[in-house]
């Protein structure tokens, strides 16, 4: 039987990793070994963090919502409870979108909830 030689599929392979890890600081670039081990991480951590990212996306809207609600002497927490009350049905992403780009359109959002809670 013939001897089989991988050079070629073993450098194909090496390459594929090293394109992958270009831009790693050091030797995690051009070493294959710890280039791997610098790869395998970084793709634990984005698997992780694109789920870790809407955590933070969402506590940013809320943030940015109470900032906004605490200008017309409201907090979140009321706010959001007289949204539901007055059957807003807008999620914290739209109203963090519309405080931050349109405060006059977020404050007739606000005078409604107000409306409701005085009238509850």
């Amino acid at each position: 039987m013939a001897r089989v030689k991988r050079g070629v599929t073993t450098h194909a392979r090496h390459k594929k990793i090293l394109g992958q890890s270009k831009g790693f600081v050091g030797r995690s670039s051009t070493n294959y070994r710890i280039a791997m081990e610098r790869l395998e991480k970084s793709l634990q951590y984005a698997y992780r963090d694109r789920r870790v990212k809407k955590r933070e996306f969402r506590a940013l809207w809320i943030q940015r919502i109470n900032a906004a609600v605490r200008e017309h002497g409201m907090n979140y927490s009321v706010f959001i409870n007289g949204l539901k009350l007055s059957g807003i049905e807008l999620d914290r992403k739209v109203l963090s979108a519309i405080a931050f780009d349109d405060p006059a359109s977020f404050a007739e959002i606000v005078k409604s909830v107000q409306a409701v809670l005085a009238a509850a």
